[in-house]
């Protein structure tokens, strides 16, 4: 007796998808106009600033004695100089780049202090209510900028039916609190941990930190896709959450290759699009430059989004419908 099934489609190619991402993207231009708005009012526009609201909070640090401390690492006065340096570059509106949805922005990671122009206009809050309220504002118009772009490039991408952006929006803010949520649960008890591996050992809190990132990328693929549910598929924030957890459960060697190329290619190029100075007009060179890849690797992700789900719906269905057939030897 021998067993015969049908032959299962092929899945999807990745190199069809960062082609048509980027072809998608060569064909509609004017998309990367909303990053590079994004990333020139972070160079040139207004900071928002709190190292003066917190210098007194600075200023304890250096009366604070760690045990076991190492002179120039984890000693008071140096933590006190790495923070100050933080602050005096922190820009709170590079929270207008919000995660998981949200525009592309090259200049959300450098936060320049300086431009072309001169040193651009600083306010300093008040207090931490303004603080707080400045937050909200800059993370709503981050998620309504954030969904524009990806409603915009879902479109270029896909010819697939889309809710209305209003509806989306409100998906959108949904995702966003609760993974607000699971990043409070399981990230403020981490940063307590490595500030406890830190007194102990700044080389054991390195080695924790390098640890981590590999578990959190690890955890983020499964949920990477959610957003795409939203914009291409009409789901609910949960929806999307499980759907994509679905499909990369069942393409997961597929899909971490498609995302390691997405890291390669967007954090590679980086390195060339931030080489000018934050003082030189080459600078929008690599804004122009970092917001086409960027666009386009986002839609190449939306196009292998439908085509992935494309192909696990055809073999599911050939699965149920499938019946061996019995042939006689």
């Amino acid at each position: 007796m021998q067993t015969e099934f049908a032959k299962l489609p092929p899945p999807p190619r990745l190199v069809t998808a960062f082609s048509a991402g980027f072809d998608a993207i060569a064909n509609h231009v004017t998309l990367i106009a909303l990053p590079v708005l994004v990333d020139l009012f972070l160079w040139f526009g207004p900071h928002l600033k709190l190292d003066r609201l917190l210098q007194p909070v600075i200023d304890h640090l250096s009366t604070l004695r760690f045990p076991n401390s190492t002179p120039g690492v984890s000693d008071p006065a140096s933590v006190q100089k790495v923070w100050m340096e933080f602050l005096s570059q922190f820009n709170l509106f590079t929270g207008l780049r919000t995660f998981p949805v949200g525009s592309a922005s090259l200049m959300s990671g450098q936060m320049p202090v300086q431009t072309p122009l001169g040193t651009p206009i600083i306010f300093q809050p008040s207090s931490l209510l303004v603080v707080f309220g400045w937050t909200l504002l800059i993370l709503m118009a981050g998620l309504i900028i954030g969904s524009l772009y990806f409603h915009a490039v879902s479109g270029a991408a896909l010819s697939l039916p889309r809710r209305p952006l209003v509806a989306s929006m409100l998906q959108v803010v949904m995702l966003s609190v609760f993974w607000v949520g699971v990043l409070f649960v399981f990230g403020f008890p981490l940063l307590v941990l490595f500030a406890i591996l830190n007194l102990i050992s700044p080389v054991l809190a390195q080695g924790g930190l390098i640890l981590f990132g590999m578990v959190a990328l690890w955890l983020i693929l499964p949920v990477f896709f959610s957003p795409h549910g939203i914009f291409t598929g009409q789901q609910n924030a949960f929806s999307a959450i499980r759907n994509s957890l679905r499909m990369v459960r069942y393409t997961l060697p597929t899909s971490g290759l498609f995302l390691m190329g997405v890291i390669i290619i967007g954090q590679g190029l980086d390195f060339l699009w931030r080489s000018p100075p934050n003082t030189s007009w080459w600078t929008l060179v690599g804004i122009a430059g970092h917001a086409f890849i960027s666009t386009a690797l986002l839609a190449a992700s939306f196009v292998y989004y439908r085509d992935v789900n494309a192909w696990l719906a055809a073999v599911m269905d050939q699965l149920k419908r499938q019946q061996p057939v019995t042939a006689k030897v």
